[in-house]
């Protein structure tokens, strides 16, 4: 059923990742993106902002920090406000701030937190903290009406996204599923044609880019790309 939500992005950020990353000869500024969702039954945040890391990791991506309260004091709320925690992943870059919400649900597929708690993964003192509180997942939830969790592996192999069902169609954080809007149109478009009978070869595609599908969305945003993924067809 569509539920009447609003999503406020944060802008939490900005590191540099560095050359030997980016798949090409200069480092890429990329934003860290969180999401603040505003549900009848409370309010979600879909990622946390980019962690203290060690000197090496600090060197190696150059990050820019904006303070999680303050990104949310400029959406009008405060970290006690939260009434549940979606990390897509367990990196430092997107579970930064989940020591400032201790005692609030924090939502993970269990493989991520399992991952995460064997070491050399993330910043270990972001995932056991004083106060942390998990609600482990092992594949899809509705969490709240019209609020689903999917399973999106590839980065990680626990990468989760989060589907607000709206009554003008279906909103997806996507987390960093995919890099950038670009390479979500990419696969999306190499789906449908898969789905047409065009002839191989045909880029490979995730297979759960079908149950992404399945809710028919309107709007795909990212954790780390500005930009917002629509279908290629729609009024503006």
């Amino acid at each position: 059923m569509a539920q009447n939500m609003t999503v406020r992005r944060l802008d939490l950020g900005y590191f540099v990742r560095p050359a030997s990353e980016t798949g090409g000869p200069q480092p890429r500024v990329e934003p860290a993106l969180a999401y603040l969702v505003r549900h009848h039954q409370g309010l979600i945040l879909f990622d946390t902002g980019i962690g203290i890391a060690d000197a090496g990791t600090e060197a190696h991506y150059r990050p820019h920090r904006r303070a999680l309260p303050d990104a949310l004091s400029a959406a009008g709320a405060a970290p006690e406000d939260i009434s549940l925690v979606v990390n897509c992943h367990l990196h430092f870059d997107h579970c930064g701030g989940n020591p400032l919400l201790a005692g609030k649900p924090i939502l993970v597929q269990d493989v991520e937190l399992a991952t995460a708690r064997r070491g050399d993964y993330t910043v270990d003192e972001l995932i056991d903290f004083p106060g942390a509180t998990y609600e482990e997942l092992t594949g899809e939830a509705e969490i709240r009406p019209g609020v689903w969790i999917i399973p999106t592996p590839g980065h990680t192999q626990g990468h989760q996204s989060l589907v607000l069902r709206q009554g003008d169609g279906s909103v997806i954080l996507a987390g960093q599923a995919h890099d950038f809007a670009s390479q979500f149109a990419s696969d999306h478009l190499a789906r449908q044609a898969a789905l047409h009978g065009a002839k191989q070869p045909l880029p490979p595609c995730q297979p759960w880019l079908d149950r992404l599908a399945d809710f028919d969305p309107r709007r795909v945003l990212f954790a780390h790309d500005c930009s917002v993924w629509e279908p290629s067809q729609g009024d503006f």
